[in-house]
């Protein structure tokens, strides 16, 4: 057993001090950035924001062709004075005037034909009388570890270092190889929305089946901060990245896939030679009916700065992807790879031996400046509940599988409480009905249905142990169709949407009544996957037979036909009964053996935002807040939901249905969620409305805290929020402003936890997310063995408050050998790249607020035991085991929580001449249609 992890993160060194850096630094200036401005916000007349430089095409042209640029500054483009562009040394003007008129112009040109040719003469011209003034360069000295420490401890980098120092960092890597066993890789620097990223470049080969597949080590850096903690992180993580070579997809249907440029700067002279690669976007065009690069992509401007070179054309990289990742007249190009084109022999993920390899080299090239974060240690040795064996016992294989029944069983029983549970089955292919008719039984641990009429096989009943179960299995027929969405582009995608989802309601009701009486409803429908909607847009019927059957007063879960999922039939039947279980709330918490420091009538409790987009899954935009609170022991009812319109708990199976009546949101709404402007009426909205308008949204948000809060006194709590998720409506859960045992609202200043209850505890949770937020890790012993781990983890200070929870390979991933290498594959090992690398990752935990001894003396309880925060942290930690479930990404509380947002499907209002015939009655309570 591992008793050491290390993390991949590296934090300032304070041995070495301040890292300063000569940059040169260029703004826009006045001159320029009106100039650019005024020239944008007539192309653009009675649209978008004139005030807003449109710079993110430009500042990826000057990344690429720029020699010596190395990052650029956020908010030049609403500021001329804010610093634009980092280089090494200053960009002469002869490189610097063709790169900003050439993009002037193209991109005026799309927004006007006129302007653009003019501004690149005057910024060309040899008459300074007659130029836009270039901008000048200034010579900064830059600390690139400067630090502000937060009054609650954290330390936060400035605001330029999350841009800036990821890419200085990855330039400073890529001047040295990678050398492993043999074999030298160096790498490109490729610059992404959330820091820089290092690409191993030409990519790796693999040989399989007559054909090469590309791939290419990638690792993410990225700038974060850890609660609490007196310096700020840098993370390293590691992936395969993949690279399409076989493109199985029309143009039509090609969404969007990023292509990365390799091409040798233009200009003579200058730092920093081929070492970066140019993102770019590609996609299908449905105006032009063509494959285009979208407008952000630099490849675009490239052919009118470098005349000699020949560039790839869309359609051409499309066609031949192979023959541009060789190299074509000195220019690479390669796609990167994503499942919806097609297969990919080469697996996803990197070894734990090659993360480890990777991490020293990483370490060593950040040596003095930066030091690695010191390895975790082993808290406790209870690192699971008090569970059924996680294997068959030898001898008695089937021991196991009856108790964990047995288990299954009691949490039906207790959630039915009396009640007969009513399956409705909506099959496509008998060999999906007859697994789930198989499944059902083994997993209760009950002998096969009886049917209730002999004469039809479909219906089927089980009744045993205070369980009654009847399920009915038909043909899905029209329900599982495409919608039938409207092609008039007059009206918005999510009206069109709406009235497609509006109809087929009307089908469903006419399929499908209530359940009877007080019985639960679960209906279980075999649909095609995704990619089988994909031709037509928002044709998938997915979400909108879950509001239909919401209406009816039915929960729902969804079965992929068999040939649109990978895995086998068996397990996904079995997991879509336990899905559809825990939907009725016939699911119990572990019962934890962390110690007595955990009262026994604890409650848990957790809260989720639910985000959508304007790219939702109903194509509007909305925010819902959603609350599951789990008492364990307390009966049928011991996990419930809250209500906010009632401001009451409900059953979880009930709150599923209240939530999938969620209204869409108001105009001014739409503002808060994106930032938009006034999508009713046109008009333009300042920066002062769109914050006033986030700012009501926080403040409501808080109304449902503080009510949540309050009806939570009653008893001990656990209170669990994911931080990422919350802080986008609770800005106070941001690490630079969090106190320990304190919370804080607004504007308001922090208080006691101890004011909102006086047994309450609150503990955050974080994993890595798209921002790479939480560091990745591996186990170690010290020595030479290198793997994997579960347990709690934390540092050695006594008043730490953040721990480590990870877990260890689930038993569906595949076993893979000890020391299989996919970057350098062995003799042994040939067919190494082909395999799936499974890298659990690390949930963050921080205990925030619970009972120290601080907070006991400040609540005048001195004489009670103080909490240990570690205990916090391993109960956290248990709440993601539960049944025979893989341990779960997130604690069960907040796992229901997350799944119940699955139900927020706002409807836009369907704007339809003709009459739509209402469907019957919720029978769960009055809350408003969202028609």
């Amino acid at each position: 057993m591992y008793q050491t992890i290390r993390v991949t993160a590296y934090e300032p060194d304070p041995l070495h001090g301040p890292w300063r850096e000569e940059l040169r630094v260029l703004r826009l200036g006045t001159d320029l950035y009106t100039e650019l401005t005024r020239l944008h916000g007539e192309a653009n007349a009675g649209a978008g924001r004139p005030d807003r430089l449109p710079v993110r095409q430009l500042n990826s042209l000057l990344q690429a062709m720029a020699p010596g640029a190395i990052a650029t500054g956020r908010s030049a483009g609403t500021d001329g004075s804010l610093p634009w562009l980092y280089a090494r040394e200053a960009v002469p003007p002869e490189v610097l005037a063709p790169l900003i008129g050439t993009w002037a112009a193209g991109r005026l040109r799309e927004d006007d034909d006129g302007g653009g040719p003019d501004l690149e003469e005057r910024l060309l011209s040899e008459n300074p009388a007659a130029a836009v003034p270039l901008p000048q360069w200034e010579t900064e000295p830059v600390d690139l570890t400067e630090t502000v420490t937060s009054p609650g401890g954290t330390a936060e980098p400035v605001r330029r270092l999350y841009s800036l120092l990821p890419e200085w960092i990855a330039f400073r890597l890529a001047a040295r190889p990678f050398r492993t066993r043999g074999v030298t890789l160096r790498f490109r620097v490729e610059s992404s929305d959330n820091g820089a990223r290092l690409v191993s470049w030409p990519p790796q080969r693999y040989e399989y089946r007559k054909q090469t597949w590309y791939y290419s080590a990638c690792l993410n850096i990225t700038v974060h901060t850890v609660p609490f903690a007196s310096r700020f992180r840098v993370h390293v993580s590691t992936q395969v990245r993949r690279w399409a070579t076989r493109l199985d997809v029309r143009p039509h249907r090609l969404g969007g896939a990023t292509v990365l440029l390799d091409a040798p700067l233009p200009w003579p002279e200058g730092p920093d030679r081929g070492h970066r690669l140019t993102v770019n976007s590609l996609g299908y065009d449905r105006r032009r009916k063509e494959l285009a690069w979208r407008r952000h992509s630099p490849a675009l401007l490239l052919p009118e700065l470098d005349i000699v070179r020949g560039y790839p054309e869309p359609e051409e990289l499309f066609t031949h992807p192979e023959r541009w990742i060789n190299g074509c007249r000195d220019v690479a190009a390669g796609i990167v790879y994503h499942p919806s084109v097609g297969p990919h022999a080469v697996g996803p993920g990197l070894m734990p031996r090659e993360r480890a390899d990777l991490d020293a080299w990483v370490e060593e090239g950040l040596r003095p400046v930066l030091r690695r974060v010191s390895d975790l240690t082993r808290v406790t040795r209870r690192n699971t509940p008090s569970l059924l064996p996680r294997s068959a016992t030898k001898g008695q294989p089937g021991v196991r599988d009856a108790q964990l029944a047995l288990q299954r069983r009691a949490a039906l029983a207790r959630a039915l409480n009396g009640r007969r549970l009513e399956v409705e089955v909506f099959w496509q292919s008998p060999e999906t009905r007859a697994a789930l008719l198989s499944e059902l039984p083994k997993l209760i641990g009950s002998a096969a249905g009886e049917r209730v009429d002999p004469s039809t096989d479909d219906i089927w009943q089980w009744r045993d142990d205070g369980i009654d179960i009847r399920v009915r299995a038909r043909p899905a027929g029209p329900l599982a169709e495409a919608l039938p969405v409207s092609r008039d582009r007059r009206r918005s995608r999510a009206t069109r949407l709406a009235e497609a989802t509006e109809g087929r309601c009307e089908i469903v009701a006419d399929r499908l009544a209530p359940p009877r009486g007080d019985d639960a409803g679960v209906v279980i429908a075999e649909i095609a996957g995704k990619g089988r909607f994909a031709a037509v847009p928002d044709s998938d019927p997915k979400h909108a037979l879950r509001i239909a059957w919401a209406r009816q007063g039915w929960v729902s879960q969804f079965v992929n036909a068999p040939e649109d999922a990978a895995s086998a039939l068996e397990h996904r039947a079995r997991w879509t009964w336990l899905d559809a279980f825990r939907q009725i709330g016939a699911i119990s918490p572990p019962a934890h053996r962390v110690g007595a420091g955990i009262p026994g009538d604890l409650q848990y409790a957790a809260l989720w935002l639910v985000r959508h987009t304007r790219k939702g899954p109903t194509r509007c935009p909305v925010r819902r807040l959603v609350a599951v609170r789990i008492r364990p022991g307390d009966g049928p009812d011991a996990i419930e939901g809250w209500d906010a319109e009632r401001a009451q708990w409900v059953p979880y199976p009930k709150l599923l249905l209240l939530l999938s009546k969620t209204p869409g949101p108001t105009a001014e709404a739409v503002d808060s969620y994106e930032g938009h402007d006034d999508a009713t009426t046109g008009t333009e909205r300042g920066p002062a409305e769109r914050l006033g308008a986030r700012q009501r949204q926080e403040r409501e948000t808080e109304r449902q805290l503080r009510a949540l809060l309050f009806q939570l006194r009653d008893r001990p709590t656990l209170l669990l929020a994911d931080a990422a998720n919350l802080r986008q409506c609770w800005p106070r859960l941001r690490n630079g402003s969090l106190a320990r045992d304190m919370l804080g609202f607004g504007t308001e200043p922090d208080q006691r936890l101890t004011v909102y209850g006086n047994d309450l505890r609150l503990v955050l949770v974080r994993d890595a997310n798209a921002r790479e937020e939480v560091a990745e890790w591996y186990a170690h012993d010290g020595k030479e063995k290198i793997g994997f781990a579960e347990g709690v983890w934390g540092t050695a200070e006594d008043e730490s408050r953040v721990f480590a929870s990870t877990t260890a390979t689930p038993h569906t991933a595949a076993k893979l050998p000890k020391g299989l290498m996919k970057l350098v594959p062995t003799a042994r090992g040939r067919t190494a790249p082909g395999k799936s690398a499974w890298n659990p990752g690390q949930l963050e935990v921080t205990v925030l607020g619970c009972l120290s001894e601080k907070a006991l003396a400040d609540a005048g309880r001195e004489g009670e035991t103080p909490d240990r925060p570690a205990e916090w942290a391993t109960l956290t930690h248990q709440l993601r085991y539960h049944d025979d479930y893989p341990p779960l990404a997130r604690p069960l509380p907040l796992h229901l929580a997350r799944l119940a947002g699955q139900y927020v499907l706002p409807l836009a209002a369907a704007r339809e001449s003709r009459s739509v015939r209402p469907c019957p009655a919720d029978p769960v309570g009055s809350v408003p249609d969202s028609r």
